[in-house]
This record gives structure tokens, C-alpha cells and sequence, in this order.
């Protein structure tokens, strides 16, 4: 060490820490960036997760494979069964902080479903595949009965009254 630099160090009490404390101090600072890095923002990874299966969704919808179709919707209206069932359980106890997050995920997990249902009623509509059309539509106005999710159910009830115009249902027989 120079005889400048052991001068300073000396008047402002800058006494050189031994080799094991400052490895100590490296090795606790890079433990603490290691483990921030690991800590995972799960409400992102959750919502990057409904994307996912989206995506995925009008992907199958788009090369005709139906049922994977629907069971991706399916998987993210168990996510929102899921996420729902969390906010039940945590109003009370945790910060609204984690519960609004927590409901706001949800919240978008059900309409993204109640979306791709819609979306597929349309598909089978013009693929004239009206009886799936038909029941696509009645799924939507029997499932998604919370007051939030009423343009959805209004949607549907629209669609099924625009199927009675391209494809009327059959006239039940009359006994004499």
C-alpha cells in the first residue's frame, strides 16, 4: 500500500477490513443479487401463462383442432376458478395490495375465457356448424352469471338470436 493512500485511510479512520470480512461482504452481496434474481413476480407469470394458452387457443382454432381449442380455454377458466378461490380465501388476511393484484389477474382470466368462448360460437357459426354454435352461445349465458361478466352473457344471448336467422330451429311437430 502506498504511503499516500495508508495516510488517508489512517485520518479518516479508514482502517482496511481483513481479507475474510470483505469476501464475507462480496460473497453476501452477490448472494442477495442471486436470490433477488430468483424471486419470481408469480402475478406476471400467472398473466405471461393466460397469454400463453390464448395464443395457444386461436392457434388450434386456427388449424381446425378443436378440441385442443377448448382445452385451453378450459385451463384458463381454471386458472380464474383457481385465482378466485385465492382471493376468497385472502381478503382477510393479507395486504389489498396482494389480493387486488390477485383479483385483477382473475378478473382477466375470466373474460379472456369468456372471450375465446365467444370467439369459437363465432368459429362453428361459420364453419355453419350450428348446433356447437348454439351451444357454445348457451354455455357462455349459463356459466358466466356474475354481474360483471353481463356483456358476455348478452353477447352470446345476440349470437344465438342471429343463429335462429341463419339456421332457424327445427319446427317442433304439432299433435293433432
Amino acid at each position: 500500500m502506498s504511503i499516500r493512500l495508508a495516510a488517508w485511510m489512517k485520518e479518516y479512520d479508514m482502517t482496511p477490513l481483513p481479507r475474510r470480512t470483505a469476501w464475507t461482504i462480496v460473497l453476501v452481496l452477490l448472494s442477495s443479487l442471486w436470490l433477488s434474481h430468483c424471486a419470481h413476480d408469480t402475478y406476471q407469470e400467472r398473466a405471461d401463462l393466460i397469454k400463453d394458452h390464448t395464443e395457444a387457443f386461436y392457434n388450434h382454432l386456427k388449424a381446425n383442432r378443436i378440441e385442443a381449442a377448448i382445452r385451453e380455454n378450459e385451463q384458463i377458466e381454471a386458472m380464474a376458478s383457481r385465482m378466485g378461490e385465492t382471493v376468497r380465501k385472502q381478503a382477510a388476511k393479507q395486504g389489498t395490495t396482494h389480493v387486488e393484484r390477485e383479483f385483477a389477474l382473475m378478473k382477466t382470466a375470466s373474460e379472456t375465457a369468456a372471450t375465446n368462448w365467444l370467439a369459437l360460437g363465432q368459429y362453428f357459426a361459420i364453419k355453419k356448424q350450428y348446433p356447437q354454435a348454439r351451444a357454445t352461445y348457451q354455455r357462455i349465458i349459463d356459466t358466466y352469471t356474475n354481474p360483471t361478466d353481463r356483456p358476455y352473457r348478452e353477447q352470446a344471448a345476440r349470437a344465438l338470436a342471429d343463429l335462429d336467422i341463419l339456421n332457424p330451429p327445427a319446427a317442433s311437430p304439432v299433435n293433432p
